[in-house]
């Protein structure tokens, strides 16, 4: 059972010659449970859909809703049932942890008896419980991002939407904040994940909706897309790289491009280990020499460059 529905979503901006599209077309659902991931590059459109089903802003068109209810025409309902990590830190820092998440409770009317408790499994919850009475000003980036984590998890969301949580995060607070999303996942909680670094999708969502230019180019579990769509680099070092080795190479079924630099040969493949069976027949034919060997495994930033043809950008 679908925890939301988005039909062909519009959100445009501006008149006439100045109008931005900042999403176009866009459908997809997203199940009770699931941690469904939107990916894509800023600009892409994935803080203009939050936006959206948090019903920050109303879309041009299209249709959302969230636990039934349409964003449009049930937004106090929307609002009951969705909690929303912003990209930007969203904390008072003159307040300490405590301070401020008695402060967004009292904001989001969690009853007077149930504050306290809350707030103290939140901050155990994000690894805060011994910095809680500690002004924000003073905290770490990687420390204010858990704190605006429970701030966002303070009403008890049914739905909890996380834009681009780790951005400018230390490594260790990033394990922290997958480790948070998996303990909430297993608590049954929906989550929207948005982000354009690839390797945290691969590793956190059930479902992955790819985004480029508003629109979503491509939506499936991420072992299917690397599946279907991925391709793996390999960076092969040769003596003697000539124009009809390349061609040669081109020719190959399993190879999508070829090129050489320095007597580096770079394959674009969807089979790395055919690919690497022909490049040895074929060197040996040749009575080329390899010097160097790397295979870079397919995964969803590959995928996004086959589907866009570019590099994903930041």
């Amino acid at each position: 059972m679908s925890m939301v529905t988005v039909k062909d979503l519009r959100k445009t901006y501006g008149q006439a010659e100045d109008r931005v599209r900042a999403v176009d077309g866009v459908s997809f659902e997203i199940g009770k449970g699931e941690v469904f991931g939107l990916l894509g590059p800023n600009g892409a459109g994935k803080t203009t859909i939050v936006n959206v089903l948090c019903t920050y802003t109303d879309p041009t068109s299209g249709e959302a809703t969230v636990g039934g209810h349409s964003v449009t025409g049930e937004a106090n309902e929307v609002k009951g049932l969705v909690g929303v990590v912003p990209q930007e830190i969203a904390l008072y820092p003159e307040l300490s942890a405590r301070e401020n998440l008695r402060f967004f409770g009292r904001m989001y009317d969690v009853p007077s008896g149930e504050l306290s408790p809350r707030v103290a499994d939140l901050l155990r919850l994000v690894g805060l419980t011994e910095h809680a009475g500690r002004r924000v000003e003073h905290y770490s980036g990687g420390m204010k991002r858990r704190l605006n984590l429970a701030v966002g998890l303070l009403s008890q969301p049914r739905f909890l939407m996380l834009d681009e949580p780790t951005v400018g995060v230390d490594p260790q607070t990033r394990n922290a904040i997958f480790e948070n999303i998996q303990a909430l996942k297993e608590q049954g909680l929906t989550v929207l994940y948005t982000t354009h670094y690839m390797e945290e999708a691969e590793l956190l969502c059930d479902r992955v909706a790819i985004m480029d230019e508003g629109r979503v180019i491509a939506l499936d579990q991420p072992h299917e897309l690397i599946r279907r769509l991925g391709t793996g680099i390999m960076h092969v070092g040769v003596q003697g790289a000539d124009e009809p080795l390349l061609q040669e190479l081109r020719a190959m079924p399993q190879v999508r491009s070829a090129s050489q630099r320095d007597g580096l040969l770079a394959l674009e493949t969807v089979d790395a280990e055919r690919t690497l069976l022909a490049v040895i027949n074929l060197l040996l034919e040749r009575g080329t020499s390899m010097t160097s060997l790397e295979i870079l495994e397919p995964n969803l930033e590959s995928v996004f460059i086959q589907l866009t043809g570019k590099q994903l950008r930041d």
